[in-house]
């Protein structure tokens, strides 16, 4: 029997299918002026899109691959499926000669949620990169994860900011960020590129199931939508995010320009003032995560809220258990109740 290509050569074969040059632009800008020793964490579940992305940074980042950390988690929701994925994304780091770290989620419940399985997984990537002392980590989200993730969130109303996700380059918390090289290519140029190469993945069975609503989009909504476009929708949806990224971008520097923030967490009115009501959201959305008592605040509160900083008007509205929202003098303030300050 003939013995199958080893991982090394599999991954070159498959930086001659997907050369740099098919790669997102900025996120290859952004990797080719990075220290020589920063470490980068790569999130592998064993699936066509976390393979695809390993190999290629392992290829066209030679000089990466001892600073390479590749993380997996398992979500102990497929039984032996799950110790399966775990043991092959091993052997693949194994065969790269990459170090590899993994995690389990050792509550997982009996039916878990989508968003739960998320958080247990990021919150196992924000340890493993802490130990590791790095602030990046490599994903594989590709073009359909913008369409899905579009329309997901276009059916619970969001703005620019959440319709510009996901984005190839994300700045988060104390200096960390998250890259993906393959929002440029379609899911269908992955697994062809992969299938050329004679490269097989790991397939989780939950997604061709119904019980999560990105499941649900991409079954049964995606491939209607393809053929209504009859053009390259998935294209058109990453265009659309790249526009939407730049109206974000520019909103936020706007905001950051007005200042209207003081070092005690109040909004002045007065620089707000005559300002479109995009950037007055914006600002207001600043005030509250600036409150470290303040509660969760409704979408009906919210807008009532911005409708006062709008106005100028006087107003006083409740925060949660603690405190008030209060526009007195052209300042918006966090004010405690009295009995609790």
């Amino acid at each position: 029997m003939k013995k199958p290509p080893s991982w090394r050569t599999r991954a070159e074969r498959l930086a001659a299918a997907l050369p740099r040059s098919r790669l997102h632009p900025a996120v290859v800008a952004w990797a080719d002026s990075r220290p020589a020793r920063e470490t980068w964490a790569v999130a592998f579940s064993g699936g066509a899109d976390s393979l695809c992305l390993l190999l290629l940074l392992w290829a066209h980042w030679p000089r990466r691959r001892r600073r390479l950390c590749v993380l997996h988690f398992n979500h102990r929701l497929r039984g032996a499926a799950s110790r399966a994925d775990a043991s092959f994304c091993r052997q693949v780091c194994r065969g790269l000669g990459v170090a590899f770290v993994a995690g389990a989620w050792e509550s997982a419940p009996a039916a878990a949620s989508e968003a739960g399985a998320r958080a247990a997984r990021f919150a196992f990537f924000e340890r493993a990169m802490r130990a590791r002392r790095t602030r990046v980590l490599w994903l594989g989200h590709q073009q359909d994860d913008i369409a899905e993730t579009m329309l997901m969130r276009l059916a619970r109303g969001s703005g620019a900011a959440g319709l510009a996700a996901p984005r190839p380059l994300q700045a988060g918390a104390g200096g960390r960020r998250h890259v993906r090289p393959l929002l440029a290519l379609e899911k269908s140029a992955v697994t062809a590129a992969l299938r050329d190469a004679g490269i097989a993945w790991r397939e989780d069975a939950t997604n061709t199931g119904g019980d999560y609503f990105r499941n649900r989009i991409r079954r049964a909504v995606l491939p209607a939508w393809r053929r209504a476009a009859r053009r390259d929708a998935m294209a058109g949806a990453a265009h659309s995010r790249e526009l939407l990224e730049e109206d974000d971008d520019a909103l936020e520097a706007w905001v950051d320009a007005l200042q209207a923030l003081n070092v005690r967490s109040e909004l002045s009115l007065s620089r707000l003032a005559g300002r479109p009501r995009a950037v007055l959201r914006r600002a207001l959305h600043r005030w509250l995560q600036a409150q470290p008592r303040a509660g969760t605040l409704s979408r009906f509160g919210f807008e009532a809220l911005l409708a006062a900083v709008a106005a100028g008007r006087p107003a006083r509205q409740s925060l949660g258990t603690e405190g008030f929202a209060v526009i007195r003098g052209r300042w918006l303030r966090f004010e405690y109740f009295p009995t609790l300050h």
